[in-house]
């Protein structure tokens, strides 16, 4: 299990300017990129104890994550 954030910019260093770019230009790229964001430090939160949550509810959140990430990517690859 890794404790160590994924940040969009660090898990795609080949978008990060892109990402900068649709952040400022695309409102619907924004909003998942901020729902993203938070989901992510709920589950890191989680895993570091930070704030104690069940396996079931940590392992929604990472499902949530991903969803998420695989959004934000397919507007990355277009």
């Amino acid at each position: 299990m890794s404790h160590t954030p994924h940040e969009l910019a660090a898990d795609f260093p080949e978008h990060a300017e892109k990402i900068q770019a649709l952040k400022l230009s695309d409102a619907h790229f924004a909003k998942l990129s901020e729902a993203y964001h938070e989901v992510n430090r709920q589950v890191h939160r989680a895993e570091t104890d930070v704030e104690p949550t069940g396996d079931a509810e940590i392992e929604a959140m990472r499902r949530e994550r991903m969803r998420l990430k695989d959004e934000l990517f397919a507007f990355l690859s277009k």
